[in-house]
Formats: C-alpha cells, sequence, structure tokens
C-alpha cells in the first residue's frame, strides 16, 4: 500500500456527525422561532379581542353615568306632575340641569347682538334691523354641546342689511329699485 492511499472513511462519519448536529439545532430554533411566532399572532389576536369587546361594553354602557342622574330627574318630573306643583317643575328643572353639567353637556344660548357661528347656530330666519349684519337677534331655541361637539346648534334670527332705507319700496319713483 502506498503512503497516500485514501485513509478507511473515518473523518467523513465525525463531519457527518457534526452537520447533522448542527442540521438539528437549527432546525430546532427554527421551531423555536416558529413556537414563538406563533405564541405572539396568538397575543395580538387576544389583545384585538379584548380590545374589540372593550369598545363595545364602553358604546353599550357609554350614557350608564348620565342615565343614572337622570333618574332622580324623571322621579321628580313625575311627582312634580302628580302634585301639579309650580315650584317642583322648577326643582326638576335644576336638577336637569345639573345632570347635564355632570355629564359636560352645556347650553348655547347666544345674547342678542352676539356674532352668528355657523358652527353653533342654525339661522332659522334673516331679518331687517338697525343691528349689525350677520349678528343674532333671538334665540328661538337653546342649542346643547359636549364638550366642544355641538349636539344640537342654537335655532336663531339673524340680522340682515337694511333694504331701501329711502322711500316707497313699490313706488316707480324710487330710484333705488331699479
Amino acid at each position: 500500500m502506498s503512503e497516500h492511499a485514501p485513509q478507511p472513511d473515518s473523518p467523513a462519519p465525525a463531519e457527518e456527525k457534526t452537520l447533522d448536529k448542527l442540521l438539528a439545532e437549527a432546525q430546532a430554533r427554527i421551531d423555536e422561532q416558529k413556537d414563538a411566532w406563533m405564541r405572539a399572532m396568538a397575543d395580538a389576536e387576544n389583545a384585538r379581542k379584548r380590545a374589540r369587546a372593550d369598545v363595545e361594553a364602553a358604546h353599550k354602557f357609554a350614557v350608564e353615568r348620565m342615565a343614572e342622574s337622570l333618574l332622580p330627574v324623571m322621579d321628580s318630573m313625575e311627582a312634580a306632575l302628580q302634585s301639579k306643583d309650580v315650584s317642583g317643575v322648577e326643582i326638576t328643572s335644576r336638577q336637569l340641569k345639573s345632570a347635564l353639567e355632570k355629564a359636560n353637556i352645556r347650553e348655547v344660548s347666544p345674547a342678542p347682538g352676539e356674532r352668528f357661528d355657523p358652527h353653533k347656530h342654525q339661522a332659522m330666519a334673516a331679518v331687517e334691523s338697525a343691528a349689525e349684519p350677520n349678528t343674532i337677534v333671538a334665540v328661538m331655541q337653546k342649542g346643547y354641546r359636549l364638550h366642544d361637539r355641538v349636539l344640537r346648534p342654537a335655532l336663531v334670527t339673524v340680522a340682515k342689511a337694511l333694504e331701501n332705507t329711502g322711500g316707497n319700496p313699490i313706488s316707480d319713483d324710487n330710484p333705488n329699485t331699479h
């Protein structure tokens, strides 16, 4: 035999074992990472479901606190109606205003002369007035807002400029009508 003759297959099995071991370790890491990823996905889905349930509960019971504060108002209203007592109605009105304030519901009741704001007011009519145009002349119905959001705009009458201040609007002699 020669010195350079191939040796028996001794290094190859050791190398194969090392490769098999490395492959097994890599596969184990892949399995661990896949398991971690699956758990993370499940956790995320559970968090989405919990958040969805929380939002549904918040929508369902959002008015609960306000409803609880309105129940005594209803009791007082019913008692006032039975007794026909005007002071009972006044007390009920105060209770209702208090309940609305606790719920952060505020009146929108502009004073005459206040500037018309289309974000808070709804013009129901425009009347000729000596007041400055686009100012409020009268409030037909109060509005209400919840925090900064308008629930219902105040219904108002708005001033418009006086037209044809001189002469008869029907007369042909009036040069302002042509």
